[in-house]
């Protein structure tokens, strides 16, 4: 089977979805593999490298003419016009983008959108969402540390001691958990807050102090357990309680990392402008929602913004800004995936009855699916 690796279009996107150490294994399995030319350049992958892993290099039209085309992000009306119908195209393609799924469907393309895999474990080596999330928790500390204009370690000088930065983590998935861990490296005190009460062993065991917002009512219990490792809308009044809560902690917090996410839903506000207003001069937000309209209503996107004397970060895609490592993951993850549709003598084989398969095909045959 011929596999096309194209160069991703979407502005600012860094990485691509095979490397050189995926190729090889692609191609082990009797594939062809076609990458376009400079397709992992911003990912710190030359053409050469794929050609010695034994890739074949070619234009847009070649990779994306293949049967199989693996993507990082959702095709454009341009990319969709080079695929034939009946090809299979993998990738993060959004899947609550219904206008996309239709337009693909519509174009006789077969697609699987990975950040739709259950979180279950078998489907943890394929887990694109914690992969990448992973690497935008790192990345976050590292933006805020250079924007903050003071030291985050507690230092002892001849000309006296430096207090430790005190950094304050909001929503504790795969990306806060990393944050939390790479502010401790730094030498930060770190406190955390989540709606979930399981994830608050899972803070303390990385040094961190858990941010206790009481339940008052069985139904708040029932919502706070999340589904599928994600949190759900909480209700009005326990929202009250974390905001009143989180509003006296950031005035004493020098970082705040912001990670709140609902599936297919505008990011919860965490950070009221009123918060911001009443935060130290100089100190820094990192808003790692901002694509889906910010966990703070001052957050720009694309910006760094100054408001009330706060720093506010509103960088997306932070995974992009280390896209070596990111297209390496993903590329793994990508590989683990195509274990499921692709069988050993090289042929796709579309098991519809395979949780995973079924959970991340948007469309086939000229279908969007039914979910």
């Amino acid at each position: 089977m011929r596999i096309g690796i194209p160069a991703e279009t979407r502005s600012g996107e860094t990485r691509v979805a095979a490397t050189p150490e995926t190729v090889k294994k692609l191609i082990s399995g009797k594939h062809q593999v076609i990458v376009q030319s400079g397709a992992g350049v911003a990912a710190s992958v030359i053409d050469d490298a794929y050609l010695a892993a034994g890739a074949l290099i070619g234009s847009a039209a070649d990779a994306f003419g293949c049967e199989l085309v693996l993507k990082v992000r959702a095709p454009s009306s341009e990319e969709r016009a080079l695929m034939k119908s009946g090809t299979v195209v993998v990738g993060m393609l959004n899947q609550f983008d219904a206008d996309n799924t239709a337009a693909m469907a519509a174009h006789g393309l077969t697609a699987f959108a990975l950040e739709a895999a259950p979180r279950i474990t078998r489907a943890q080596s394929m887990d694109v969402l914690s992969s990448q999330a992973n690497i935008a928790g790192y990345k976050a500390v590292l933006l805020a540390a250079n924007t903050y204009q003071r030291f985050i370690p507690m230092l002892m000088t001849a000309a006296g001691t430096v207090k430790a930065a005190r950094v304050l983590i909001m929503g504790v998935g795969v990306a806060g958990l990393q944050a939390i861990a790479t502010a401790k490296r730094l030498g930060a005190v770190i406190e955390a807050s989540d709606v979930r009460p399981p994830v608050k062993e899972q803070v303390e065991s990385l040094g961190a102090k858990f941010i206790d917002v009481p339940f008052l009512t069985d139904e708040e219990k029932e919502i706070a357990q999340g589904i599928g490792g994600y949190a759900r809308p909480m209700p009005a009044d326990w929202m009250q309680r974390q905001a009143e809560l989180v509003h006296e902690r950031a005035k004493q917090a020098d970082i705040i990392i912001t990670t709140a996410l609902i599936p297919g839903r505008k990011a919860p506000i965490l950070i009221s402008e009123d918060t911001v207003k009443a935060m130290k001069p100089g100190s820094v937000i990192v808003d790692m929602a901002v694509e889906q309209g910010g966990n703070c209503p001052l957050s720009e996107l694309g910006k760094t913004v100054t408001k009330y004397g706060v720093h506010i970060i509103g960088e997306p895609n932070l995974a992009t800004l280390l896209a070596a490592d990111s297209s390496a993951l993903y590329a793994r993850n990508v590989l683990d995936f195509l274990k499921l549709i692709v069988n050993a003598d090289g042929g796709l084989v579309l098991n519809r009855d395979d949780e995973i398969v079924a959970a991340t095909m948007l469309c086939s045959g000229g279908e969007v699916s039914k979910k």
